[in-house]
């Protein structure tokens, strides 16, 4: 079993959530973040004055799913969240060695 943990713009979510959506994939938890990356923020600039906004918003979305699946999963999100420009997020893929369903008891790939 995989977990897939991206970061995405906001704007992007409903996008991504279709995306997968099409790979035939319904599981997901999805938090609002703030962060930033390599860029450190951004300036914007309001009546005249700038400012830097060094947390930007984000969307965090949690997957967990069976190994054969994970490449499908990440192009999709990656396809769906890409804009192009800086800041469009990343996508981070780790093991994970358990996981049991609490209602049933169920524990593996079972448990998804």
């Amino acid at each position: 079993m995989k977990k897939i943990e991206a970061i995405i713009r906001p704007e992007k979510f409903e996008e991504v959530q279709k995306a997968i959506e099409q790979v035939g994939y319904t599981g997901l938890t999805v938090t609002e973040i703030q962060g930033h990356g390599a860029q450190k923020g951004i300036v914007q600039q309001w009546r005249g004055d700038q400012y830097r906004v060094s947390l930007i918003n984000k969307m965090k979305l949690e997957i967990v799913c069976k190994d054969v699946v994970v490449q499908k999963l990440v192009d999709a999100i990656v396809e769906a969240a890409r804009t192009g420009e800086v800041g469009d997020g990343k996508i981070f893929v780790s093991t994970i060695d358990q996981a049991t369903r609490i209602r049933s008891g169920e524990t593996g790939e079972k448990a998804l």
